[in-house]
């Protein structure tokens, strides 16, 4: 097949077909980042158009209520189609949010990251900017493979930072280990001390907001297990940022997996001078009211569509 057919092809199976790049890549046999790049060529090229059509105002006017009602120092609202994928509006949602997040890195800052697909949309669709002396570091262990290496918080953490042309740190700790005596030895080891030092120095913080609502996905399922899901459904949790849970008032809420996490505390995250929370969905929109009550983000991005439905909550 030559590269203009296999444009076609993968953009029917990306866009048309919902699948996603590692779907695509296992069944052609090629390597992800080829899948990327000759998506971005798709957009780049015509070969893909999506047309939204929009007032401008009405977004605006969106992020003011939201500043306004929740303190926040930004709201980032994107009007998509209410009829694009969960894939598309991902697309979108990561450019704007790319846009915002490298507009407001710079030099000497030291970024933290979460895992998820909120977070490997952002670092595919946003562009480059040279910042010295930056960093870019994890802010959880990582799924010890139960997630897609594309969502891992490493992949997320070097992607990066290869478009800010700064270093970063890669995390070999599970995010969530056996015991609370594993988590304990782990974090006495020297380099991840190393981090837990670096994660009282954090500047930015980004992250996704997870529902429980969606705790029969696969990703949730992946990450958790049955048991875990099965216990967090009688304590009233609303979502959770980081594997730290929050009820529908934005207070954290102890969970068995506390002690065991590797990670920054809700505490510490709270303490990250910017926070910025990529999150839409309707499953979504409970727990990012949530998030937003309980003060945990000082930046949102989001949809239109999610925006309004969180302000009918409040």
């Amino acid at each position: 097949m030559d590269e203009e057919k296999l444009l076609i092809r993968i953009a029917e199976m990306y866009y048309q077909e919902d699948k996603n790049q590692s779907q695509i890549a296992k069944e052609l046999n090629i390597h992800r980042t080829t899948i990327s790049r000759l998506l971005k060529r798709s957009r780049e090229e015509g070969v893909v158009q999506i047309t939204i059509n929009y007032d401008k105002s009405a977004s605006y006017s969106l992020e003011q209520t939201l500043e306004q009602r929740f303190g926040l120092k930004k709201a980032v609202v994107i009007p998509v189609a209410s009829e694009l994928t969960r894939q598309q509006k991902e697309h979108f949602l990561g450019k704007a949010a790319g846009d915002y997040f490298l507009d407001y890195v710079s030099d000497g800052m030291k970024i933290g990251f979460s895992w998820g697909h909120a977070l490997a949309a952002m670092v595919e669709e946003m562009g480059t900017k040279s910042v010295t002396n930056a960093l870019c570091l994890p802010m959880i262990g990582g799924p010890s493979g139960k997630l897609a290496s594309e969502y891992h918080v490493n992949t997320i953490a070097y992607a990066a930072s290869k478009k800010l042309g700064c270093a970063a740190l890669m995390i070999d700790s599970p995010a969530i280990t056996e015991t609370a005596e594993l988590r304990t030895a782990l974090m006495n080891n020297a380099f991840n001390q190393e981090l837990s030092e670096l994660w009282q120095e954090l500047e930015v913080a980004v992250f996704g907001i997870g529902s429980p609502i969606l705790s029969t996905n696969d990703v949730w399922q992946g990450f958790y297990g049955e048991d875990v899901i099965k216990d967090l459904e009688t304590k009233g949790i609303a979502g959770d940022v980081l594997s730290r849970f929050f009820d529908k008032e934005g207070v954290s809420v102890k969970s068995a997996l506390d002690d065991r996490i590797i990670g920054l505390s809700m505490d510490q995250l709270k303490k990250v001078p910017q926070r910025i929370g990529i999150a839409e969905s309707k499953e979504k929109v409970g727990s990012i009211h949530a998030a937003l009550k309980g003060g945990i983000l000082t930046t949102l991005v989001t949809t239109e569509e999610t925006a309004k439905e969180i302000l009918l909550l409040d």
